[in-house]
């Protein structure tokens, strides 16, 4: 096939494109995988407000809204620490919002890519903050049943793994 100057600068830009996507993006998948790892220097960030943390928030994220990050930041995490953040959806700009306050920050950052719905809908852990009456605070199990929508059944109590 010959390749004109007008295709050449195509599939240049669209290299460009996506390899700037995959630099500063990631899946819950990945973003999982990372965690359950013990990816060392690696923190997931839920950037929403308190009353969405505590209705529920990916296991093993901390809670660190957007104003609080160019103090909290710089004051809890050592150089080098990389960020993964998220907001509530694919809708929503808030972890865009976030990655653009860590990068100016000095750290590396990507954005989860389908935020916490995703993060429910596939089936991984999830914690809920729930307050008796006395105004006590303790962590419950907020997990939610695989979206076979969005994410393949577990096979014999295995995740599929849809390889992407």
């Amino acid at each position: 096939m010959e390749t004109t100057p007008e295709l050449a600068a195509h599939l240049a830009a669209a290299r460009a494109h996506f390899a700037g996507r995959l630099a500063f993006e990631t899946d819950v998948s990945d973003a999982h995988a990372a965690l359950e790892a013990g990816e060392p220097g690696v923190v997931l960030i839920d950037t929403r407000n308190r009353e969405a943390w505590d209705q529920g928030h990916a296991r093993g994220a901390i809670h660190l809204p957007k104003p609080d990050m160019p103090a909290r930041i710089p004051a809890e995490f050592a150089p080098g620490t990389r960020f993964i953040v998220y907001c509530w959806g694919p809708g929503c700009n808030g972890a865009t919002r976030a990655g653009l306050i860590i990068s100016e920050l000095g750290y590396e950052v990507k954005e989860m890519i389908g935020g916490f719905e995703y993060w429910a809908r596939e089936g991984f852990p999830v914690d809920k903050v729930v307050r008796d009456d006395a105004g006590n605070e303790s962590v419950e199990d907020g997990t939610y049943p695989v979206d076979p929508l969005t994410s393949p059944l577990p096979v014999a109590g295995n995740r599929i793994v849809c390889d992407c």
